[in-house]
């Protein structure tokens, strides 16, 4: 007897242990958040659009040659890939980076198919390459310039305006690094501005005989999942860069600017793959974990379902998954909790079906979870004790009453047929 309860005792120490142990084990951690160079920069899931790194996203900033990435998609939007464009003077005139200036001569006139000026565009950078576009999309800079800005606007970003199609600097040139997170998705969604942006080097040709060799200025393309993004610089702009990434088929999209210039041209890209590396590391935190409460419904229902008075309940309401967001100033600033019901049955307040759907929204990043009544048959019924205890004893009163009807009028019978009437 002394043996098993020493035995009893010493397995409930080691439950104890081991309990503890578990407890006191370090819950994985989230990476540091990286320091990077440039002012202003993001990170968004490209399926979810959750914002998972930020800085100063909300921050008017030069975007430099990112512009191009408009350019490139409206180009891709009005015309094909065959299609002739002519070199034009506006497109002559542009400095640096350039084609014309930088590579061989073009002259006035010249064409080019609309593939060509899209490499020329997205690899080289070529600030004339832009022009070009503009011109034969809508004939000039300022019916191209408007272009630009109503396709800003459809995309609902209040933070940018554009000026010109290269990204050359003007002080009313400005952009975001939220919004141009959202012009560097829209690009990327488009086939034709993804192959362009993801191609490595290749070879363009005018109709006056020349033939260029251009190449990706991004770095980055091709390395740690790196599949396609745009480069920028001017003076006042620093160095800008847009990168999207692709590892296990997550895809991630990576927004830089002011970043520093550097004689080796590394500041910017290291600034990239710092965090883009985070935002692959990085974890959600749970906003609500699995059959937790989530809310406090009052729900209006009838205890009959289907006729009879109303009742005004308190319903908890719990999602069957966690609920997880990614921590940072931005949506910890912005989440917002909304609630649909749905049609209000049996099935819905017992938690047989979904009840409701919770909506977590953060700007563009929509997350929808069904959500289940935490209520029981047995706390539905004693909610309405009182109300059912009355309807039985209703139902009671009005079968005696019935009961008492019956048996007067078989008594009535009965007596009339012991009468003898006499004639």
């Amino acid at each position: 007897m002394k043996k098993k309860r020493i035995t009893a005792i010493l397995s409930l120490l080691l439950v104890l242990l081991i309990n503890a142990s578990v407890l006191a084990a370090p819950a994985a951690s989230n990476p540091a958040e990286p320091s990077i160079n440039g002012l202003s920069a993001i990170t968004i899931d490209l399926e979810t659009n959750e914002i998972i790194y930020e800085k100063s996203i909300d921050q008017k900033m030069y975007p430099a040659s990112t512009t191009k990435l408009l350019t490139a998609l409206l180009l891709a939007e009005s015309k094909k890939k065959t299609d002739l464009l002519t070199y034009t003077a506006s497109a002559k005139s542009q400095p640096e980076f350039s084609m014309n200036l930088n590579l061989k001569p073009i002259a006035v006139g010249e064409t080019m198919s609309a593939k060509d000026v899209m490499l020329g565009l997205l690899l080289y950078s070529g600030n004339d390459a832009a022009y070009m576009a503009a011109d034969n999309v809508s004939g000039n800079n300022t019916a191209f310039m408007a272009k630009m800005n109503e396709k800003i606007a459809s995309l609902g970003l209040k933070g940018t305006h554009f000026v010109t199609p290269n990204g050359l600097h003007d002080a009313n040139h400005y952009t975001t690094a939220y919004d141009l997170s959202i012009i560097g998705k829209a690009a990327f969604a488009n086939e034709w501005v993804r192959e362009a942006m993801g191609t490595k080097q290749a070879t363009i040709t005018t109709s006056g005989g020349a033939s260029m060799l251009v190449e990706n200025r991004n770095k980055l393309l091709g390395l740690d999942g790196c599949i396609g993004g745009k480069t920028g610089y001017t003076s006042n702009a620093g160095k800008c860069l847009v990168a999207v990434y692709e590892r296990d088929g997550r895809k991630i999209l990576g927004v830089v600017l002011s970043s520093v210039y550097d004689a080796e041209d590394t500041f910017v890209f290291n600034d990239m793959k710092e965090i883009i590396d985070y935002s692959y590391a990085m974890k959600q935190t749970t906003l609500h974990a699995a059959d937790s409460v989530v809310k406090t419904e009052k729900i209006t229902y009838k205890p009959l379902l289907i006729m009879g008075p109303e009742k005004t309940l308190d319903v908890p309401l719990i999602a069957k998954t966690d609920v997880k967001y990614y921590e940072n100033d931005v949506n910890k600033t912005e989440l917002k909790e909304t609630y649909k019901l749905n049609d209000i049955k049996l099935s819905t307040l017992t938690g047989s079906k979904s009840i409701a759907t919770m909506t977590v929204t953060v700007r563009d990043s929509v997350q929808n979870y069904e959500v289940f009544s935490s209520l029981s048959v047995f706390d539905l019924v004693k909610a309405n004790i009182l109300f059912y205890a009355g309807l039985l004893a209703g139902l009671a009163i009005l079968i005696a009453i019935i009961v008492i009807i019956i048996k007067k009028i078989r008594g009535g019978r009965r007596r009339g047929r012991g009468r003898t009437y006499y004639y």
